[in-house]
């Protein structure tokens, strides 16, 4: 009965928001307190654990979040990201960004964790989007997507593959090998295919985006995705003031320019001149008011250098007390954050620099709240017995054909990942229910690591604290980040499955 009611609950949760248009926080502790109840936990349990659910999540995500979205928000008003974009335009063009994106994060930076990659990736994907065109955020959003989660099942030292890994006893080098030729493969696959259904009209932008009075992005409705190297952002764009710093305006004085402007003190960069009231500045005073790029910069290079650093001399075994402190992500992300807040002071002054920080406040309470009621569902889900369920039943089943055991475990991590909305910890029950009979499945260890994290990658979707984070930061609607990512998810989990069922017939 405990799979009937995840189900229920979860379907419920859905129905909630998407047709009766129950705002995400009430449809999530209504479907939160049902599976409590109906699977026996009781009145005291089911509230406690909803409470404790909601404080673990924060306990583990909410500085993190909180930090991210300070920092993107100060490096957009720097300028920082609308630079970056730029270059990687005029470099790779608008057809080739989100798979150079995706393979990047799939392949170079999987040793961060999925959130600090989410905060840190969301304000360049939503700078870059005005310039993909009609789709343009629906492809940035789904290239994030794909390179960020795929990396984390597949790519050492992913946690997820570490993970995985340790509990089945395949050794990190070998997976290394494994996960390094499957993530990016697996990644511009799926960016192809979503590409291509985007391109047949999958995404609505009225439905799937949030409007410009909602904090959505600015987009170029008459373009596409498959447009040319794009020029300046088009100003008939909104100019929204999101609270991760995106967006094609931040409103930092008295008035604000669109079409990727951003106002500094008196000063107001619009593409290629400096306007004071009406009035263009000369170029020494641009220089002025804007720090260099490798400057502008270094608060995102410098966490993402020690988070990875401390990551991978764990995983090789060194034990450092300084190296494990300075490798945290929450003291990694506050460093940055500190240097983006001097650049910030000495760039934009004290008076802009206080309502970009109170603009990130209020956006932070507001992914903080819906992340952490996330967090409350998984909690209860945890308390049911489901992951003793599915040990009974693919107990049952050893000694089937290696296919046929790729698919089931497989099958056990994406349902486990339904209905406990944690790719890790979907991917870690799958390991612990299937490590006791490995020896008799006659597959190597390596692909049934492999087998579960492809099925510990199916359908991120509502139960998960990374959704909502997701949906915030990139402006999107729930309908749109069921598309961008938990449609996405499904894609590359599917299309990682048939890569693993042809690599356990060569191996």
């Amino acid at each position: 009965m405990v799979v009937l009611h995840a189900t229920v609950a979860i379907a419920a949760v859905i129905a909630l928001i998407l047709v009766v248009k129950v705002e995400p926080v009430i449809a999530l502790v209504v479907g939160s307190l049902y599976l409590g109840l109906a699977s026996g936990l009781g009145f005291e349990k089911t509230i406690t654990t909803v409470a404790t659910g909601f404080g673990d999540i924060m306990a583990e995500v909410g500085l993190l979040i909180g930090f991210g979205v300070l920092l993107g928000g100060l490096l957009h008003a720097m300028g920082a990201l609308q630079k970056v974009v730029e270059k990687l335009l005029r470099a790779l063009g608008p057809r080739r960004l989100p798979y150079a994106l995706a393979v990047a994060l799939s392949s170079v930076f999987p040793s961060i964790y999925v959130d600090v990659q989410l905060v840190l990736a969301a304000p360049l994907a939503r700078s870059a989007a005005p310039h993909l065109g009609r789709n343009g955020l629906a492809m940035m959003a789904g290239s994030l997507t794909a390179g960020i989660l795929v990396g984390y099942v597949f790519v050492v030292p992913g946690l997820g593959t570490i993970s995985i890994a340790g509990l089945l006893d395949v050794p990190l080098g070998t997976m290394l090998l494994y996960g390094f030729a499957l993530g990016p493969v697996t990644a511009l696959l799926t960016v192809f295919v979503y590409g291509r259904m985007l391109a047949r009209g999958f995404w609505n932008a009225e439905k799937d985006e949030v409007g410009s009075s909602q904090d959505g992005p600015a987009r170029a409705e008459d373009e596409d995705v498959s447009g040319d190297a794009p020029g300046a952002a088009p100003s008939s764009g909104t100019a929204p003031n999101s609270g991760d710093g995106t967006g094609d305006a931040v409103h930092t004085g008295d008035a604000a320019q669109t079409g990727g402007a951003v106002q500094t003190g008196d000063a107001v960069q619009t593409g290629d001149a400096v306007q004071t009231g009406g009035a263009t500045t000369t170029a020494a005073a641009r220089e002025r008011a804007l720090p260099p790029l490798t400057v502008s910069l270094l608060p995102i290079v410098v966490p993402l250098l020690l988070i990875a650093t401390g990551a991978i001399t764990k995983a090789a075994g060194v034990e450092s007390d300084v190296l494990a402190f300075l490798g945290d992500p929450v003291f990694a992300l506050f460093a940055g954050l500190v240097g983006a807040y001097v650049l910030a002071r000495r760039t934009l002054g004290a008076d802009a620099l206080g309502e970009t920080m109170t603009s990130g406040f209020n956006s932070t309470g507001q992914i903080l709240l819906v992340t952490g009621v996330g967090g409350s569902l998984g909690a209860v889900i945890g308390e049911t017995d489901l992951d003793d369920v599915l040990s009974g039943m693919f107990s049952a089943g050893a000694g089937i054909p290696a296919l046929v055991t790729v698919l089931l475990a497989w099958l056990v991590a994406a349902v486990l990942h339904l209905a406990i909305g944690s790719i890790a910890v979907a991917g870690i029950a799958a390991a612990g229910i299937l490590a006791p009979i490995m020896g008799s499945l006659g597959i190597p260890a390596e692909v049934l690591a492999l087998a579960i994290g492809s099925g510990a990658l199916f359908a991120l979707q509502l139960n998960s604290n990374f959704f909502w984070m997701f949906q915030t930061l990139l402006g999107v609607t729930t309908r749109g980040a069921l598309k961008a990512l938990t449609f996405v998810t499904s894609l590359a989990s599917v299309l990682s499955l048939v890569l693993v069922m042809i690599l356990s017939v060569v191996v």
